[in-house]
């Protein structure tokens, strides 16, 4: 350990989301002279078995404040850290987990805990004077990863005005990480115009996609392919649909309500819908078609479709490495969201991805719905050669901050960046 990454100070103040709701940000400085910054998101769909925020509780804020947070990094974390190897990551996230010793984070908070992770990450790569990617992935870290970019917003990012939570594109057909969001300008602009002329744009979501007046969830795909063929592309070929169902917001113990069609479903009958939806468009990707009390049906679903569609766990595997190792065993999945706060540290987060892509799966880093311009998460996909990222829209600056960071990244490593593209998806490319 050198004397110049010694943790000599942590300090956390309460900032603002991008919901205007109060989050974390922790500063670590090392003895050296160089200063670390990161800040935390909070998720409005949640994984009954992620970690847990801390917050206030209380009349202030709808109870969301986090001055307790705030006062357990500044006091409890930052005595136990002070005098720790910034740049020794693992030993670090492990007193940090010992410290709270609860298996969801709940004693310090796993917001106080993960900005204190991110920042002493920060930290470490600053005192080496090299980008964050770069420290985590040395050499090799030169994958640029596809984006997943929302058009239109639903289910809790959206008043449940549609059940399904994101309606995204992937560019399997772009050449490079900045054709990629080119091209998803153009069908971003041209679904906007296309909700405007039929009287069905009600605004902007939480993550930046159109917030939508449809009359069934269909019309959503519908709108979408004519967006994507508006723009000039090749529905499939150029670019192709992901979805976020977030089922568990909407159903559990196998049944399931679709609130905008008035009906509702058996797990069985939710699978049917799905695949004649992968039949009828060009959908590449589907995070939790099915909720996370509903791993039989999870599987079901997987065997069905797993070989030519990217099946996704994010509430059905929250980042946990236990998790995705018994989703491996039971045929469930084959790709894992990554979401460092469902966590609470950079080292468990890790240790998900590693276990993952051990075990075949596909990985995508994730922000969460109320974010901050904290851009760490694009250093986590191109560091841990991830190969793809999911952020929210293609508007709303806590949003193009990400994407303009991977860009920058992109420009930075000229000719030795490789972009994900098509083969990130494997065998389940479209």
């Amino acid at each position: 350990m050198s004397n110049e990454t010694r943790i000599c100070s942590i300090h956390a103040r309460r900032v603002w989301d991008s919901r205007g709701r109060p989050t974390l940000e922790a500063e670590v400085a090392l003895s050296g002279g160089a200063v670390g910054r990161a800040m935390v998101p909070a998720g409005a769909s949640k994984g009954a078995r992620e970690a847990l925020e801390l917050r206030d509780g209380g009349a202030s804020f709808g109870g969301l404040d986090v001055r307790r947070a705030v006062a357990n990094v500044n006091g409890e974390i930052a005595r136990a850290a002070i005098g720790l190897a910034a740049d020794e990551q693992v030993a670090l996230d492990e007193l940090l987990i010992a410290l709270d010793g609860t298996s969801k984070r709940e004693r310090l908070g796993a917001n106080a805990l993960l900005a204190v992770s991110m920042a002493a990450a920060h930290a470490a790569a600053a005192a080496q004077g090299i980008p964050l990617y770069r420290y985590l992935g040395g050499d090799g870290a030169t994958l640029l990863p596809m984006p997943q970019i929302q058009i239109f917003g639903g289910g809790a990012h959206a008043g449940r005005r549609v059940d399904i939570q994101d309606f995204m594109v992937v560019c399997p057909g772009a050449g490079n990480f900045a054709q990629a969001l080119e091209w998803t300008a153009e069908v971003y602009r041209h679904a906007g115009e296309l909700m405007a002329e039929r009287g069905a744009r009600l605004g902007v979501a939480d993550e930046g996609g159109w917030w939508p007046a449809f009359d069934t969830n269909e019309d959503a795909l519908d709108a979408l392919v004519a967006a994507i063929e508006r723009a000039g592309l090749v529905p499939g070929e150029q670019v192709a649909i992901a979805l976020d169902v977030a089922a568990s917001e909407f159903g559990h113990g196998g049944r399931y309500t679709l609130g905008l069609e008035r009906r509702q479903l058996d797990s069985d009958g939710l699978i049917e819908l799905l695949l004649r939806w992968c039949e009828k468009f060009p959908i590449a990707s589907i995070e939790d078609p099915l909720a996370e009390d509903d791993g039989a049906a999870f599987a079901r679903f997987t065997a069905a479709v797993g070989h030519r569609v990217q099946v996704v766990g994010d509430d059905f595997l929250v980042s946990s490495a236990e998790l995705v190792a018994a989703a491996a065993a039971a045929g469930a999945a084959n790709t894992v969201l990554l979401k460092p706060n469902q966590r609470g540290t950079l080292t468990e987060t890790l240790r998900c991805w590693e276990a993952a892509r051990a075990l075949g799966f596909a990985g995508i880093v994730s922000a969460r719905s109320g974010e901050t311009e904290d851009d760490t998460i694009v250093h986590l996909a191109i560091g841990w050669q991830v190969g793809q990222l999911k952020v929210g829209s293609f508007a709303r600056s806590e949003r193009m901050a990400k994407w303009n960071e991977a860009l920058r990244i992109e420009e930075r490593l000229g000719e030795r960046g490789r972009f994900a593209g098509a083969g990130v998806f494997g065998r389940n490319a479209t």
